[in-house]
């Protein structure tokens, strides 16, 4: 079979161009807004745009994907190693488990062995108690006591790699690349280009929280890349009065019939712009930027009107309490997009610097306090997703960077990305299974080693797209960029 690839700018075929399309859709914002909704229905696919249809049978129709900054400690949070515990105070080498320092021991590409990250240092004890969960007995650290009670809807994949020591890994947990390769494409605009929307009224991609601090200010861990400023995710904030700047009406200032002229007058301006630069991504953008500015202008505050949801289900979200208020309407909110029809919304926590869980020090004391501000919602969105229908259609990712290391730096953790976990949960996925392993110690990833990409590989597949199908003409991408999908954890 000859392998599909899709154009980011030029047409597929000869027909009707992007310039000859702006110039028939009409007159002012209507035609621009009307052209928009032709391309994302398929009429006009001569002029390049992605088709929006899934290429294989979907098992998800969205996604929501957690990303907590700074490095979550894995052997004490979703792969918990007792024998830590049972050898406390010793080095690693005076420990039967000492082969786990040798990379020699582990097939394949890894990053192994440092002393500098986790290796000739003394082991530190478990920093939190432990319990099993649900009929899979997943055993979970207390931090996360809350998502423990959902075990039996996650598949956790134990045995994660990545290729970076520092929070540059922070830009290759979402784009599978180097940060000295710059911004390249993240997972949601890979979607959003992909599939395009369900909902004319609000963005594709929507980004929650503070993103990270340490690659550009963050804006590359939910850029587009080169795939272009309008496949990026688009920052919303939860504060009702104010939940996206640019779409704010002007008040009192301007009437409604003399808004609606200003709009016309920017698609008449921006339609001839096009005419004449049909090929500008930049122009692109803020064509699509106007068009969805006038349409949010009621969708995206009612989308953060949380007065319209029931007492028992702020609670289920901790909204009720200021330790969980912040991260639980971030997690209402992503529910409240999925169910309008977003593709991918994006979550983070802790953003800013090197990430808030990055416990170089007093991890204990760290790792209490931020857990105690996520677990609760986190659990409470899985649980409204599932008791409302959406679980089965809505894929619930939740990762970090890296995981810490088994070995102590001062009474915290260092970075560690040679073995760590993540969990996904609805969308296809099977619940209640653990995939992959680490060795004892929790050091290298060593049963089913995977890559970060094979997650994104995954999410991918259960959205019925395939990478590789939609590489950009003149932008080759390596095997690893890929992934493969994780097969074992799907239904």
């Amino acid at each position: 079979m000859q392998k599909k690839t899709r154009p980011l700018i030029h047409p597929r075929c000869t027909g009707v161009r992007r310039r000859t399309f702006l110039m028939d859709t009409g007159m002012g914002f209507t035609g621009l807004a009307l052209g928009a909704m032709l391309f994302r229905d398929g009429v006009a696919q001569a002029a390049g745009e992605p088709s929006g249809t899934p290429e294989r049978p979907a098992r998800a129709k969205s996604v929501i994907w957690i990303f907590l900054c700074g490095g979550v400690s894995h052997v004490e949070s979703f792969d918990v190693k007792p024998a830590l515990n049972q050898f406390a105070g010793k080095s690693i080498e005076d420990t039967p488990h000492r082969d786990v320092l040798d990379p020699r021991k582990v097939d394949g590409n890894i990053v192994g062995g440092n002393p500098a990250h986790g290796g000739r240092k003394i082991l530190m004890p478990l920093q939190t108690g432990t319990r099993r969960y649900g009929k899979c007995g997943l055993e979970v650290g207390d931090w996360f006591r809350h998502v423990g009670t959902c075990a039996d809807d996650l598949a956790v994949v134990r045995s994660l790699w990545t290729i970076h020591n520092d929070h540059g890994a922070q830009l290759t947990w979402h784009t599978g690349r180097h940060p000295r390769e710059g911004g390249l494409p993240t997972l949601g605009s890979w979607v959003n280009y992909g599939l395009g929307t369900l909902n004319q009224n609000l963005p594709e991609y929507v980004v929650l929280g503070q993103p990270t601090g340490d690659c550009c200010g963050g804006s590359w861990t939910h850029g587009g890349g080169y795939l272009g400023p309008e496949y990026a995710g688009v920052r919303l904030s939860t504060d009702p009065k104010a939940p996206l700047p640019f779409i704010t009406p002007a008040g009192n200032s301007v009437d409604p019939d003399e808004q609606a002229a200003e709009f016309s007058l920017l698609g008449r301006l921006n339609r001839l712009a096009g005419v004449h630069y049909p090929d500008d991504a930049q122009l692109r953008a803020r064509i699509k930027a106007y068009e969805l500015a006038f349409l949010m202008q009621r969708a995206v505050p009612e989308t953060v009107q949380f007065d319209q949801e029931t007492a028992a289900v702020r609670r289920l979200y901790g909204l009720e309490h200021p330790t969980t208020r912040g991260f639980g309407e971030l997690c209402l909110t992503a529910r409240r997009l999925v169910e309008r029809g977003v593709r991918f919304v994006q979550v983070f926590h802790g953003g800013g610097g090197g990430g808030a869980w990055d416990a170089h020090s007093a991890i204990q004391k760290n790792h209490t306090s931020l857990a105690e501000q996520v677990d609760q919602p986190i659990a409470g969105l899985l649980k409204d997703l599932k008791q409302r229908g959406l679980l089965d259609e809505t894929l619930v990712v939740w990762g970090t960077e890296f995981g810490r290391s088994p070995g102590a730096q001062g009474d915290g953790r260092d970075h560690h990305p040679q073995g760590f976990s993540a969990w996904l949960a609805g969308g296809g996925v099977k619940g209640g299974i653990t995939h992959g392993a680490t060795d004892e110690l929790g050091f290298h990833a060593v049963e089913n080693r995977h890559y970060v990409t094979d997650i994104h590989a995954t999410v991918l597949h259960q959205l019925g797209l395939d990478s590789r199908s939609l590489e950009v003409p003149g932008r080759r991408r390596l095997e690893m960029d890929h992934g493969k999908p994780i097969l074992d954890i799907l239904g």
